[in-house]
Protein backbone atom coordinates (compact mmCIF):
# COMPACT_ATOMS: atom_id res chain seq x y z
CA UNK A 1 0.00 0.00 0.00
CA UNK A 2 1.37 3.43 -0.93
CA UNK A 3 1.41 6.27 1.57
CA UNK A 4 -1.30 8.10 -0.38
CA UNK A 5 -3.69 5.15 0.03
CA UNK A 6 -2.94 4.61 3.72
CA UNK A 7 -5.89 5.76 5.91
CA UNK A 8 -3.36 7.35 8.26
CA UNK A 9 -2.31 9.72 5.49
CA UNK A 10 -5.96 10.70 5.08
CA UNK A 11 -6.07 11.49 8.82
CA UNK A 12 -3.01 13.73 8.40
CA UNK A 13 -4.59 15.57 5.47
CA UNK A 14 -7.75 16.09 7.54
CA UNK A 15 -5.69 17.03 10.63
CA UNK A 16 -8.01 14.66 12.51
CA UNK A 17 -7.58 15.05 16.31
CA UNK A 18 -9.30 11.69 16.85
CA UNK A 19 -6.24 10.01 15.33
CA UNK A 20 -3.77 11.68 17.70
CA UNK A 21 -3.83 8.77 20.15
CA UNK A 22 -3.49 6.16 17.39
CA UNK A 23 -0.19 7.07 15.74
CA UNK A 24 2.43 9.72 15.04
CA UNK A 25 4.33 10.37 11.84
CA UNK A 26 7.98 11.19 11.31
CA UNK A 27 9.20 13.59 8.64
CA UNK A 28 12.42 12.29 7.13
CA UNK A 29 13.61 15.68 5.88
CA UNK A 30 13.34 17.43 9.26
CA UNK A 31 13.91 14.57 11.71
CA UNK A 32 10.87 15.47 13.79
CA UNK A 33 7.63 13.61 14.46
CA UNK A 34 4.15 15.09 14.70
CA UNK A 35 0.63 14.07 15.58
CA UNK A 36 -2.01 13.83 12.81
CA UNK A 37 -3.76 17.04 13.92
CA UNK A 38 -0.55 19.08 13.86
CA UNK A 39 -0.88 22.47 12.17
CA UNK A 40 2.65 22.12 10.82
CA UNK A 41 3.24 22.37 7.09
CA UNK A 42 2.24 19.10 5.43
CA UNK A 43 5.22 17.02 4.25
CA UNK A 44 5.43 15.19 0.96
CA UNK A 45 4.05 11.63 1.24
CA UNK A 46 7.38 10.04 0.33
CA UNK A 47 9.00 11.78 3.31
CA UNK A 48 6.56 10.35 5.86
CA UNK A 49 7.08 7.38 8.18
CA UNK A 50 4.37 6.09 10.54
CA UNK A 51 4.82 4.95 14.16
CA UNK A 52 2.32 3.56 16.66
CA UNK A 53 3.76 5.55 19.58
CA UNK A 54 6.06 8.54 20.19
CA UNK A 55 8.50 6.16 21.88
CA UNK A 56 8.86 4.18 18.64
CA UNK A 57 9.49 7.38 16.70
CA UNK A 58 12.15 8.46 19.18
CA UNK A 59 13.77 5.02 19.03
CA UNK A 60 14.02 5.49 15.25
CA UNK A 61 15.90 8.76 15.75
CA UNK A 62 13.11 11.32 15.47
CA UNK A 63 12.56 14.11 17.99
CA UNK A 64 9.23 15.63 18.96
CA UNK A 65 8.26 18.89 17.33
CA UNK A 66 7.59 21.69 19.81
CA UNK A 67 3.88 21.44 19.14
CA UNK A 68 3.90 17.64 19.45
CA UNK A 69 5.78 17.79 22.74
CA UNK A 70 3.22 20.19 24.21
CA UNK A 71 0.28 18.27 22.81
CA UNK A 72 1.73 15.01 24.11
CA UNK A 73 1.92 16.35 27.67
CA UNK A 74 -1.67 17.60 27.57
CA UNK A 75 -2.94 14.40 26.00
CA UNK A 76 -1.11 12.24 28.55
CA UNK A 77 -2.64 14.23 31.42
CA UNK A 78 -6.11 13.90 29.89
CA UNK A 79 -5.69 10.15 29.40
CA UNK A 80 -4.48 9.73 32.97
CA UNK A 81 -7.65 11.38 34.28
CA UNK A 82 -9.86 9.22 32.05
CA UNK A 83 -8.14 6.03 33.17
CA UNK A 84 -8.23 7.05 36.84
CA UNK A 85 -12.00 7.55 36.55
CA UNK A 86 -12.34 4.16 34.84
CA UNK A 87 -10.33 2.47 37.60
CA UNK A 88 -12.56 3.96 40.30
CA UNK A 89 -15.63 2.84 38.33
CA UNK A 90 -14.25 -0.72 38.09
CA UNK A 91 -13.46 -0.77 41.81
CA UNK A 92 -16.91 0.43 42.84
CA UNK A 93 -18.94 -1.76 40.47
CA UNK A 94 -20.60 -4.92 41.82
CA UNK A 95 -19.62 -6.78 38.65
CA UNK A 96 -16.81 -5.83 36.25
CA UNK A 97 -18.16 -3.34 33.67
CA UNK A 98 -17.76 -4.25 30.01
CA UNK A 99 -15.18 -2.66 27.75
CA UNK A 100 -17.90 -0.88 25.77
CA UNK A 101 -19.39 0.57 28.97
CA UNK A 102 -16.03 1.91 30.12
CA UNK A 103 -15.23 3.29 26.66
CA UNK A 104 -18.58 5.06 26.43
CA UNK A 105 -18.01 6.60 29.87
CA UNK A 106 -14.63 7.91 28.68
CA UNK A 107 -16.01 9.14 25.36
CA UNK A 108 -13.69 6.92 23.33
CA UNK A 109 -14.11 3.96 21.01
CA UNK A 110 -13.58 0.54 22.67
CA UNK A 111 -10.38 -0.01 20.66
CA UNK A 112 -8.98 3.42 21.54
CA UNK A 113 -9.95 3.13 25.22
CA UNK A 114 -8.42 -0.35 25.53
CA UNK A 115 -5.15 0.96 24.12
CA UNK A 116 -5.08 4.06 26.34
CA UNK A 117 -5.95 2.08 29.48
CA UNK A 118 -3.17 -0.43 28.90
CA UNK A 119 -0.63 2.31 28.14
CA UNK A 120 -1.37 4.04 31.45
CA UNK A 121 -1.79 1.05 33.80
CA UNK A 122 0.11 -1.75 32.08
CA UNK A 123 -3.02 -3.91 32.26
CA UNK A 124 -6.10 -4.34 30.13
CA UNK A 125 -9.38 -3.22 31.75
CA UNK A 126 -10.26 -6.90 32.23
CA UNK A 127 -6.87 -7.60 33.79
CA UNK A 128 -7.23 -4.62 36.14
CA UNK A 129 -10.68 -5.81 37.23
CA UNK A 130 -9.31 -9.31 37.86
CA UNK A 131 -6.38 -7.96 39.88
CA UNK A 132 -8.71 -5.73 41.92
CA UNK A 133 -11.04 -8.61 42.74
CA UNK A 134 -8.12 -10.80 43.73
CA UNK A 135 -6.84 -8.06 46.04
CA UNK A 136 -10.30 -7.77 47.62
CA UNK A 137 -10.33 -11.51 48.21
CA UNK A 138 -6.92 -11.35 49.91
CA UNK A 139 -8.07 -8.48 52.12
CA UNK A 140 -11.31 -10.29 52.95
CA UNK A 141 -9.55 -13.53 53.83
CA UNK A 142 -7.17 -11.66 56.13
CA UNK A 143 -10.18 -10.16 57.94
CA UNK A 144 -13.20 -11.75 59.56
CA UNK A 145 -14.96 -12.84 56.37
CA UNK A 146 -15.65 -16.47 55.56
CA UNK A 147 -14.13 -17.74 52.33
CA UNK A 148 -17.53 -17.63 50.60
CA UNK A 149 -18.28 -14.09 51.83
CA UNK A 150 -14.86 -12.88 50.69
CA UNK A 151 -15.34 -14.33 47.20
CA UNK A 152 -18.82 -12.89 46.69
CA UNK A 153 -17.86 -9.47 48.11
CA UNK A 154 -15.01 -9.36 45.60
CA UNK A 155 -17.47 -9.89 42.74
CA UNK A 156 -17.02 -13.58 41.93
CA UNK A 157 -20.38 -15.05 40.99
CA UNK A 158 -19.45 -18.57 42.03
CA UNK A 159 -16.85 -20.31 44.14
CA UNK A 160 -15.80 -22.51 41.25
CA UNK A 161 -14.71 -19.55 39.10
CA UNK A 162 -12.31 -18.37 41.77
CA UNK A 163 -11.06 -21.79 42.87
CA UNK A 164 -9.98 -22.44 39.27
CA UNK A 165 -7.31 -19.72 39.64
CA UNK A 166 -6.84 -19.61 43.42
CA UNK A 167 -3.63 -21.63 43.49
CA UNK A 168 -1.96 -19.22 41.08
CA UNK A 169 -3.29 -16.07 42.76
CA UNK A 170 -2.78 -17.11 46.39
CA UNK A 171 -0.23 -19.91 46.16
CA UNK A 172 -2.62 -22.20 48.09
CA UNK A 173 -6.33 -22.80 48.60
CA UNK A 174 -8.40 -19.82 49.83
CA UNK A 175 -9.12 -21.68 53.08
CA UNK A 176 -5.42 -22.18 53.78
CA UNK A 177 -4.67 -18.56 52.83
CA UNK A 178 -7.28 -17.27 55.29
CA UNK A 179 -5.75 -19.41 58.03
CA UNK A 180 -2.33 -17.91 57.34
CA UNK A 181 -0.96 -20.83 55.38
CA UNK A 182 -1.41 -23.83 57.69
CA UNK A 183 -0.22 -27.11 56.23
CA UNK A 184 1.75 -25.03 53.71
CA UNK A 185 5.27 -26.27 54.31
CA UNK A 186 8.12 -23.92 53.55
CA UNK A 187 11.69 -25.09 53.72
CA UNK A 188 14.23 -22.39 54.51
CA UNK A 189 17.83 -21.86 55.41
CA UNK A 190 19.88 -18.86 56.45
CA UNK A 191 23.47 -18.47 55.40
CA UNK A 192 26.18 -15.89 54.98
CA UNK A 193 27.58 -14.30 51.85
CA UNK A 194 29.80 -11.33 51.17
CA UNK A 195 26.70 -9.10 51.15
CA UNK A 196 25.64 -10.19 54.64
CA UNK A 197 22.95 -12.62 55.76
CA UNK A 198 20.90 -14.42 53.11
CA UNK A 199 17.68 -16.44 53.54
CA UNK A 200 16.37 -18.79 50.88
CA UNK A 201 12.87 -20.30 51.23
CA UNK A 202 11.08 -22.83 49.05
CA UNK A 203 7.45 -23.94 48.86
CA UNK A 204 6.13 -26.94 46.96
CA UNK A 205 5.91 -24.73 43.86
CA UNK A 206 9.44 -23.37 43.92
CA UNK A 207 11.67 -20.79 45.59
CA UNK A 208 9.35 -18.24 47.22
CA UNK A 209 11.83 -15.93 48.96
CA UNK A 210 15.46 -14.85 48.72
CA UNK A 211 16.09 -12.17 51.33
CA UNK A 212 19.24 -10.19 52.08
CA UNK A 213 20.07 -8.27 55.24
CA UNK A 214 22.34 -7.78 58.22
CA UNK A 215 20.35 -9.66 60.87
CA UNK A 216 19.55 -13.36 60.21
CA UNK A 217 16.83 -13.33 62.88
CA UNK A 218 15.06 -10.44 61.16
CA UNK A 219 15.07 -12.31 57.86
CA UNK A 220 13.33 -15.25 59.53
CA UNK A 221 10.79 -12.90 61.10
CA UNK A 222 10.10 -11.40 57.68
CA UNK A 223 9.35 -14.89 56.36
CA UNK A 224 7.09 -15.61 59.34
CA UNK A 225 5.20 -12.36 58.74
CA UNK A 226 4.45 -13.46 55.19
CA UNK A 227 3.08 -16.85 56.29
CA UNK A 228 2.30 -16.59 60.02
CA UNK A 229 0.79 -20.10 60.26
CA UNK A 230 2.84 -21.94 57.67
CA UNK A 231 5.06 -24.80 58.74
CA UNK A 232 8.55 -23.30 58.47
CA UNK A 233 11.00 -26.16 58.35
CA UNK A 234 14.74 -25.84 58.69
CA UNK A 235 16.50 -27.12 55.61
CA UNK A 236 18.10 -30.51 55.22
CA UNK A 237 21.32 -31.31 53.33
CA UNK A 238 19.54 -31.35 49.98
CA UNK A 239 18.19 -27.84 50.52
CA UNK A 240 21.56 -26.62 51.73
CA UNK A 241 22.87 -27.34 48.25
CA UNK A 242 20.24 -24.95 46.90
CA UNK A 243 21.28 -22.10 49.17
CA UNK A 244 24.91 -22.80 48.29
CA UNK A 245 23.92 -22.43 44.63
CA UNK A 246 22.26 -19.07 45.32
CA UNK A 247 25.22 -17.83 47.36
CA UNK A 248 27.54 -18.95 44.58
CA UNK A 249 25.59 -16.85 42.10
CA UNK A 250 25.74 -13.81 44.38
CA UNK A 251 29.51 -14.18 44.62
CA UNK A 252 30.04 -14.97 40.91
CA UNK A 253 27.13 -13.78 38.70
CA UNK A 254 28.67 -15.43 35.62
CA UNK A 255 27.60 -18.81 37.04
CA UNK A 256 23.99 -18.02 36.17
CA UNK A 257 20.89 -18.86 38.19
CA UNK A 258 18.08 -21.02 36.84
CA UNK A 259 15.59 -21.91 39.57
CA UNK A 260 11.88 -22.81 39.65
CA UNK A 261 10.23 -19.78 41.27
CA UNK A 262 6.99 -19.46 43.20
CA UNK A 263 5.89 -16.00 42.05
CA UNK A 264 3.03 -14.38 43.95
CA UNK A 265 2.06 -11.00 42.64
CA UNK A 266 -0.48 -9.15 40.57
CA UNK A 267 -0.62 -9.66 36.83
CA UNK A 268 1.25 -6.39 36.33
CA UNK A 269 3.94 -7.24 38.90
CA UNK A 270 4.58 -10.61 37.27
CA UNK A 271 4.99 -8.97 33.87
CA UNK A 272 7.54 -6.58 35.35
CA UNK A 273 9.39 -9.41 37.10
CA UNK A 274 9.59 -11.41 33.89
CA UNK A 275 10.98 -8.37 32.09
CA UNK A 276 13.62 -8.03 34.82
CA UNK A 277 14.69 -11.63 34.30
CA UNK A 278 15.31 -10.83 30.63
CA UNK A 279 17.96 -8.19 31.48
CA UNK A 280 21.41 -9.70 30.78
CA UNK A 281 23.96 -9.72 33.65
CA UNK A 282 26.21 -6.70 33.44
CA UNK A 283 23.50 -4.54 31.87
CA UNK A 284 21.16 -1.98 33.39
CA UNK A 285 17.89 -0.46 32.20
CA UNK A 286 15.70 2.35 33.47
CA UNK A 287 12.23 2.06 34.94
CA UNK A 288 10.91 3.82 31.84
CA UNK A 289 12.58 1.25 29.58
CA UNK A 290 10.97 -1.63 31.50
CA UNK A 291 7.60 0.12 31.21
CA UNK A 292 8.13 0.38 27.46
CA UNK A 293 9.14 -3.28 27.16
CA UNK A 294 5.97 -4.52 28.84
CA UNK A 295 3.82 -2.31 26.61
CA UNK A 296 2.93 0.26 29.28
CA UNK A 297 5.21 3.26 28.60
CA UNK A 298 3.43 5.56 31.05
CA UNK A 299 3.57 3.20 34.03
CA UNK A 300 7.20 3.66 35.09
CA UNK A 301 6.16 4.56 38.66
CA UNK A 302 4.18 1.33 38.92
CA UNK A 303 7.26 -0.48 37.60
CA UNK A 304 9.29 0.99 40.47
CA UNK A 305 6.65 -0.22 42.95
CA UNK A 306 6.74 -3.72 41.44
CA UNK A 307 10.52 -3.76 41.85
CA UNK A 308 10.09 -2.79 45.51
CA UNK A 309 7.59 -5.63 46.01
CA UNK A 310 10.05 -8.24 44.75
CA UNK A 311 10.92 -10.77 47.48
CA UNK A 312 13.29 -12.82 45.33
CA UNK A 313 16.58 -10.94 45.41
CA UNK A 314 19.02 -11.81 42.62
CA UNK A 315 16.67 -14.40 41.06
CA UNK A 316 14.50 -11.50 39.92
CA UNK A 317 17.27 -8.95 39.32
CA UNK A 318 15.61 -5.68 40.26
CA UNK A 319 19.12 -4.45 41.11
CA UNK A 320 19.65 -4.01 37.34
CA UNK A 321 17.09 -1.20 37.16
CA UNK A 322 18.39 2.35 37.58
CA UNK A 323 17.19 5.90 37.04
CA UNK A 324 17.00 7.28 33.51
CA UNK A 325 20.20 9.27 34.09
CA UNK A 326 22.06 6.14 35.18
CA UNK A 327 22.09 6.95 38.89
CA UNK A 328 21.29 4.19 41.37
CA UNK A 329 17.82 4.33 42.85
CA UNK A 330 16.41 2.65 45.95
CA UNK A 331 16.83 -1.05 46.59
CA UNK A 332 14.85 -3.11 49.06
CA UNK A 333 18.02 -4.61 50.48
CA UNK A 334 20.12 -1.44 50.47
CA UNK A 335 21.68 0.70 47.76
CA UNK A 336 25.22 -0.41 48.67
CA UNK A 337 24.29 -4.05 48.02
CA UNK A 338 22.83 -2.96 44.69
CA UNK A 339 26.03 -1.14 43.81
CA UNK A 340 28.15 -4.18 44.72
CA UNK A 341 25.99 -6.59 42.70
CA UNK A 342 26.20 -4.38 39.61
CA UNK A 343 29.95 -3.99 39.98
CA UNK A 344 30.43 -7.75 40.19
CA UNK A 345 28.33 -8.31 37.10
CA UNK A 346 30.28 -5.70 35.15
CA UNK A 347 33.57 -7.41 36.02
CA UNK A 348 32.33 -10.79 34.82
Amino acid sequence: MTIEHDPRWAAILARDPKADALFVYGVKTTGVYCRPSSASRLPLPQNVEFFDTPAQAEAAGYRASKRAAGDQTQLAAHHTLLVADACRHIEQADTPPSLSTLAMRAGLSPFHFHRVFKAVTGLTPKGYARAHRSRKVRDGLKGQHTVTDALYEAGFNSNSRFYESANHLLGMTPTDYKAGGPHNQILFAVGQCSLGAILVAQSARGVCAILLGDDPAKLVRDLQDQFPKADLIGADRRFERLIAHVVGFVEAPALGLDLPLDLRGTAFQERVWQALRDIPPGSTVSYAQIAERIGAPKSFRAVAQACGANSLAVAIPCHRVVRSNGDLSGYRWGVERKRELLERERKT
